[in-house]
């Protein structure tokens, strides 16, 4: 039998040839091809056999195909495979789609192809799926990229990519997530990092540009994908525009991610709108948002139910969030109960603060390996607070593994004591470098130790000489004054006394008087130090002895010498006894003399 070429049927080319919209102009159009048909033409009994098959109108579809096939249209072939595929005949269509993809019908070789993969004939499917492909059928393409793919074989790629410049859309969201997970992957090797940071931008704009030809032909996945490049990107509209039409696809993940937009962008009420449809639909992540978002708002009974909803869509989360509820109304048993059941499941964070909970109990044994789990699996936190309990137990090489360890992945407190434990070493370089890092990351104390280490570099300030200009702030200033602004204690003293230095009186007091207020003995001495050179002894007595009662000993001897000048023999005395106590020696050997003179005095 001698076949000829294709015509432009429904399931031949996927496409119906263009049709005028009044039905009267259909009608007119099946009844031309109806009279042809019985007439004998075979294209005409093709084309009405695959009109009455798109129907559904299987019984009065089949003579015609038949009859066409009769007279050598492959298309009709190939319909009547589909025909009778529909059927249940599925070896019948097969036998009719092999004469039609032999005669060259890509798409009898796709079915052809499909049929064979459905049976687990890979090889047979391979094969007609290839001839299909190789002539530029889309459905071929992607089936074999398909059949490919499930081998791993890397020639997936180029039938994905063909299918996707065919218009396919699964086609260009699956090549786009190929894309940009091997960009991924590929940038956490670190042997190859430099290369990768030089082609993460052409990978990433090669997947949006898939993710944008699936979503624009309704993907809903290529559109939740592409909203969150641009979210990254932070084209946050063109993003929402995309999570919107996902969400409206009925695409959960979209709805929870356009809720969080929309939450960033203070609209809290819609935000919940979009929460609560994508956590009705199962979305964990969302039924976590409204949970902490009830939970905010003073409703613990509501937030434990959606925190309940998130667990039990498989989000862990849920649970630990159930853990966190729990420690705040002080639940600690029930607070237990869920850290452990997020802490099982993998949950890192509910590791540590079940290791937390322990440690707080005394448990500190028990503690130890959730401390040590979490670590292992990223907890930051966790290793900072492993450093601390080998330190509790004087095991400083390993907790300064550990803060390393939590430092060399941002954490502040951490870095702050790696640089302390580097200054006792001497090691100085190295140790300046840990104490940016924190004083950077917001650590008072980092800033203060930095401050120092820089202020021990360089010459004390004096006061300018008669017409110089007041030298700018050292670098060593700035980090005295970021740390006092931040309400540390002995940097505020330094910042006064650097002010002193100066000559800035008043910026010297407002620091003394800052610290002296906030408990800093030697503030108060300080400032009581300026006072007193203000002729305002009284006022300055009142500091000294707030200082002298905190334990500092000059102040103490400043209380007695005044007291002395005034007369005052026995409250001289008995400032000269707690100088004696407190010392430092100087200070002592100063006032044991006082008070001699002044025993000596009183019993003249």
């Amino acid at each position: 039998m001698v076949f000829m070429g294709d015509r432009a049927t429904l399931l031949e080319t996927g496409r119906f040839a263009q049709m005028r919209s009044d039905d009267a102009a259909d009608a007119e159009t099946e009844a031309r091809h109806r009279r042809a048909a019985d007439g004998g033409d075979a294209a005409s009994m093709s084309v009405l056999g695959s009109l009455l098959l798109r129907r559904g109108d299987l019984d009065s579809a089949e003579p015609y195909l038949r009859g066409a096939t009769a007279e050598g249209d492959r298309a009709a072939a190939n319909n009547l495979g589909v025909l009778l595929h529909q059927r249940g005949y599925a070896d019948e269509a097969a036998g009719w789609w092999r004469i039609a993809a032999v005669a060259g019908s890509a798409a009898a070789a796709h079915a052809l192809g499909r049929h064979y993969r459905e049976r687990g004939d890979e090889p047979a499917a391979e094969y007609w799926l290839r001839q299909s492909a190789e002539q530029g059928h889309a459905l071929g393409a992607y089936a074999l990229a398909d059949l490919l793919e499930h081998r791993s074989d890397v020639g997936a790629e180029r039938w994905l990519r063909a299918a996707a410049e065919q218009g396919h859309r699964e086609a260009a969201y699956r090549l786009a997530r190929l894309i940009d997970q091997r960009a991924e992957r590929d940038s956490g090797e670190p042997d190859i990092a430099v290369e990768a940071d030089q082609d993460a931008a052409s990978a990433l704009a090669e997947a949006e540009q898939y993710y944008r030809q699936a979503a624009a032909r309704g993907h809903r996945r290529a559109a939740l994908h592409l909203g969150a490049i641009l979210e990254k990107r932070g084209e946050l509209k063109e993003a929402g525009r995309w999570y919107l039409t996902s969400a409206k696809d009925g695409e959960a993940k979209a709805a929870c991610a356009l809720g969080f937009l929309l939450r960033d962008a203070g609209d809290e009420e819609s935000a919940a709108v979009w929460w609560l449809r994508a956590a009705q639909d199962g979305d964990g992540n969302a039924a976590n948002a409204l949970g902490a978002l009830h939970a905010a708002r003073g409703e613990p009974q509501t937030a434990e139910r959606w925190y309940r909803a998130a667990m039990d869509a498989g989000d862990d989360n849920g649970a630990y969030n159930l853990g966190l509820l729990c420690t705040a109304q002080e639940r600690t048993a029930q607070a237990e109960q869920w850290y452990r059941r997020a802490a099982y499941a993998g949950h890192r964070e509910a590791a540590n603060a079940l290791a937390v909970l322990l440690l707080q109990a005394g448990d500190a044994t028990g503690a130890e390996p959730w401390f040590s789990k979490a670590a292992e699996a990223g907890s930051v936190d966790a290793a900072f607070n492993l450093g601390i309990l080998f330190a509790s137990r004087d095991d400083d090489r390993t907790a300064l593994k550990w803060y390393e360890r939590a430092a060399a992945a941002g954490h502040t407190e951490a870095a702050l004591q790696v640089g302390m434990a580097l200054l006792r070493d001497g090691e100085e370089a190295a140790a300046e470098r840990h104490l940016r890092c924190a004083a950077g990351g917001g650590s008072a104390e980092a800033a203060f130790r930095l401050a120092t280490v820089l202020d021990a570099r360089q010459p004390p300030p004096g006061a300018p000489a008669l017409g110089e200009p007041v030298a700018e702030k050292t670098e060593c200033e700035e980090w005295y004054e970021r740390a006092a602004g931040q309400g540390h204690r002995r940097a505020q003293v330094r910042v006064g006394m650097l002010a002193a230095a100066r000559g800035d009186q008043e910026g010297a007091a407002r620091w003394y008087r800052e610290a002296a207020e906030a408990g800093s003995r030697n503030g108060a001495f300080n400032l009581g130090l300026l006072l007193a050179r203000e002729g305002r002894e009284r006022e300055a007595a009142l500091w000294w002895a707030r200082a002298a009662n905190a334990g500092h000993g000059r102040a103490a001897l400043r209380l007695a010498l005044l007291a002395a000048r005034c007369g005052e023999l026995a409250e001289g005395q008995r400032w000269c006894a707690r100088a004696v106590e407190l010392g430092p020696a100087e200070v002592a050997e100063r006032a044991g003399r006082l008070r001699e003179a002044l025993h000596q005095e009183l019993t003249a």
